[in-house]
């Protein structure tokens, strides 16, 4: 029988420690791990998606440089420390549910290992149908203004 390989979930250092009301914020995949976008500060484009447990994440927000979780190579990297392309960090927000952060950043060079800016230019556009939101769907009254009730009320289904 060949043997399996199981990836290994990512093991903080004793000195690497997320604020625990952070960490109690967060929730991970079945590895411990959040999904991160990252984004141009200024510009607001989107560069690349990686992943942060928690002491990429502790790392990200206490030395002002942008550090993932490699899930081929199993080890923490910090962007840059190889190419040049380094993502200095401007801003961390965390999502509504838990499970995903936004890195604004200041991108020096690519931020794609290709060699491009993005890793969306590298990918390329897909086929798609456009969608148009109905008339009158921007004089709606937004969904969180306080004392009133959505027009259209979002489920578990819609996030």
């Amino acid at each position: 029988m060949p043997a399996t390989t199981t990836p290994q979930t990512p093991r903080p250092a004793e000195d690497a420690r997320l604020d625990p009301a952070v960490a109690a914020r967060l929730r991970r995949d079945d590895a411990g791990l959040v999904a991160a976008v990252v984004q141009q500060h200024d510009t607001r484009e989107v560069l690349m998606v990686g992943w942060m447990d928690d002491e990429a994440l502790h790392r990200t927000l206490t030395t002002g440089r942008v550090t993932f979780w490699s899930r081929s190579r199993q080890e923490y990297w910090r962007k840059g420390d190889t190419s040049g392309h380094a993502q200095y960090v401007k801003a961390v927000s965390l999502d509504c549910d838990g499970d995903a952060l936004l890195v604004e950043v200041d991108q020096v060079g690519a931020a794609c290992h290709t060699g491009t800016r993005t890793c969306f230019e590298a990918g390329g556009p897909l086929s798609v149908l456009v969608g148009s939101a109905p008339a009158g769907s921007a004089d709606m009254p937004p969904a969180t203004t306080p004392g009133t009730t959505p027009a259209i009320p979002a489920t578990e289904g819609d996030r």
